[in-house]
């Protein structure tokens, strides 16, 4: 039986690892941990967690967790990852993995140093919509590749004590939802892109609350990229066109509450979606496999570092373009 540990009372953690554990024989939710005096009580009361801890020390220290789930802000990822590794427990961290390559080259040699688990939570790269995708490049339906175009947007209000909103704490648009259409790219293509140009639209804290930038992949293809928490409604889209076809999926990161596949290919037009469980599941399934069986895991080590270092370049080239002064460092932290 395995027994997880939660980094931080976060409020994604419900969904993300506390019910997909729940519906699991193999795995149950062992402990949280807070730092605000109380919280780390109250919020196991809620979700009829065994234990609760405030300080994340105590948790690592629990002889009985041999998986922790760290869901703390991006700032807390890097130290509470390596120490949990430290600690002989596998990771899940929450995405993005990192405030930098730099840092996710530190925790994924920890991890190997370890010789213990660690993945980012890219949980939609697990889910058959996914996998859809990647069996129709492998069978050759698109024929080269010609372009791709990936978006997502979340109206998230600007709030200056928001951590998504704060650089110290990894916040900003880019950071909070575009290493996910960046990691829908480099996935689908197996390949690592050059950034060619980016353009931020900063809050009023200095952080990101909208990114475009262009992207190229080996073979001259080029890709589209936008991040938005500034602008409603929700909207996420992959769009892939082929010399010979071209796909479009609508909710690429939450597929199983509500996506749509549409696909021209030669004269044919088909529109649908694809029967599965939670995106979250199956991300824990391959994680427990993993752990289990050595069963190796498309988003972590190098998948993770290359993500980042996309990531990086963006920012780069926003700073470099005169739109953003800086990009997100780690400040005073603030955990949850």
């Amino acid at each position: 039986m395995h027994r997880i540990g939660i980094l931080g009372a976060a409020g994604i953690a419900p969904r993300s690892i506390i019910a997909p554990a729940r519906r699991r024989s193999d795995a149950i939710i062992h402990a949280v941990a807070s730092r605000r005096p109380g919280a780390a009580d109250a919020y196991a009361k809620i979700h009829g967690i065994e234990a609760a801890y405030e300080s994340y020390e105590a948790l690592l220290a629990d002889p009985a967790i041999d998986i922790v789930y760290n869901a703390l802000p991006p700032a807390g990822h890097a130290e509470w990852t390596e120490k949990a590794l430290a600690h002989g427990k596998h990771v899940l961290c929450e995405k993005p993995l990192a405030m930098n390559a730099t840092e996710a080259a530190g925790m994924v040699a920890a991890a190997a140093r370890h010789d213990r688990v660690l993945a980012e939570a890219f949980h939609d790269r697990y889910h058959p919509v996914f996998l859809h995708l990647l069996q129709l490049k492998d069978a050759g339906a698109f024929g080269a590749i010609r372009s791709l175009r990936a978006e997502f947007h979340v109206d998230i209000p600007f709030d200056p004590k928001s951590i998504r909103h704060d650089p110290g704490q990894g916040g900003g648009a880019m950071m909070d939802l575009g290493c996910y259409p960046v990691h829908w790219l480099r996935a689908f293509m197996a390949e690592e892109p050059a950034v060619i140009s980016a353009v931020a639209e900063p809050n009023p804290l200095g952080t990101d609350q909208r990114m475009v930038a262009e992207l190229m992949f080996p073979g001259r293809v080029t890709a589209h990229l936008v991040a938005d928490i500034a602008s409603p409604p929700f909207r996420g889209l992959l769009r892939i066109e082929g010399e010979s076809g071209t796909v479009e999926l609508d909710n690429p990161c939450l597929p199983h509450r509500g996506h749509s596949l549409r696909e021209w290919f030669g004269t044919s037009y088909r529109e649908h979606t694809m029967a599965g469980g939670t995106t979250y599941d199956y991300q824990l399934e391959a994680f427990i496999a993993a752990v289990d069986q050595g069963t190796p895991l498309p988003t972590g080590g190098a998948d993770s570092i290359g993500n980042m270092s996309t990531v990086d370049a963006v920012y780069d080239k926003a700073i470099a373009a005169g739109t953003l002064a800086s990009r997100p460092a780690r400040g005073v932290a603030t955990q949850p």
